[in-house]
């Protein structure tokens, strides 16, 4: 029973994710789902994507979130006109020096909201692959690397919605998670709206909400995440997992072997969450969802009968045994 014994001394990660708690649910209601899933990716070091239809707070979660670590934050509004320089930046030319000097874009900062991704057109989309894997932007053969943190919360509406334009696979497979945002309970949407009646405006309740982690802080605690204990069956747990989905007969595509290193650290940074130094297979069955609902394709025949990605995912992962 050696792995159930306590290495990391994870007070000081409690702490600090309970205070983001705190601070959030000022303002946000019956989203616990999705914060603790946010509060996963932010210990893991990934990007996510959150989906739902309008009005279900996405775009105000994720200011929440990064109002409460002092760090840079840039919001991005994706349109059809953006262009790729409108967010990584472009060489301006400066007559006084006869030369050009290359003008930052809003994704230089440390947690960067793009807001209705799937607003813009494929090129711009293609913009964010180089910066969102290596954090790093090349222009015109120079590499300008990004500050730590760097993190992209990205929402996008369902893509059945008019205007929009469907992410490439090399994209999504770039975010850790995709969090699907559904609609409140009937508790929960009677607290939004008392909390709406006693506060005077939106500007109030995000004035309320203080920075409670540094950047310094940030990095200690995705540090102790790096030393989240795995036992080698564990391994082998998610390889047959993400393996799994490549001779699904239900999907046209699976995963990629950088899906196994998200559902690993995930899994590790959900551990951490729950109080632990070190992952168990359920850990690992509850962001299987997350990990692989973007990235995996359904054949066609499946997507006419209904099914969907999770689904696939859950009947997959309830037919590999549990390592014990």
């Amino acid at each position: 029973m050696e792995n159930l014994e306590t290495r990391l001394d994870l007070t000081p990660l409690k702490n600090a994710i309970d205070a983001i708690r705190t601070e959030i649910g000022k303002v946000i209601v019956g989203q616990g789902q999705t914060i603790d899933l946010l509060l996963t990716a932010l210990l893991a070091d990934g990007h996510v994507l959150l989906e739902g239809v309008p009005g279900v707070a996405k775009t105000l979660t994720a200011k929440l979130l990064a109002k409460t670590i002092s760090v840079g934050f840039n919001r991005i509004q994706f349109t059809p006109d953006l262009m790729p320089s409108d967010v990584l930046g472009t060489s301006v030319f400066i007559p006084k020096n006869g030369d050009f000097v290359f003008k930052q874009g809003p994704i230089f900062s440390n947690l960067v909201l793009i807001d209705e991704i799937n607003r813009a057109p494929a090129k711009t989309q293609a913009a964010l692959f180089e910066v969102m894997e290596e954090r790093q932007v090349t222009n015109d053969g120079t590499t300008y690397r990004l500050d730590e943190p760097f993190m992209v919360l990205a929402t996008q509406n369902p893509i059945e919605q008019e205007g929009t334009y469907r992410l490439p696979e090399a994209q999504l497979d770039r975010f850790l998670f995709k969090i699907v945002v559904g609609y409140p309970d009937t508790d929960a949407e009677i607290d939004i709206l008392r909390g709406h009646h006693q506060r005077r405006s939106l500007t109030d309740a995000l004035d309320a909400v203080t920075a409670v982690l540094s950047a310094e802080q940030l990095a200690t605690l995705r540090q102790q995440v790096h030393q989240v204990h795995v036992e080698d069956n564990l391994f082998d747990y998610i390889t047959k997992i993400i393996q799994a989905t490549r001779s699904n007969k239900s999907l046209y595509l699976g995963a990629s072997p950088r899906a196994s290193v998200a559902l690993l650290n995930g899994a590790k940074a959900l551990a951490t969450l729950r109080g632990r130094d070190f992952i168990t297979p359920e850990d690992v069955q509850e962001l299987a969802a997350p990990v692989l609902r973007h990235r995996v394709l359904l054949t066609p025949e499946r997507e006419m009968e209904g099914g969907t990605a999770d689904d696939v995912v859950t009947q997959l992962v309830q037919k590999i045994e549990v390592p014990r």
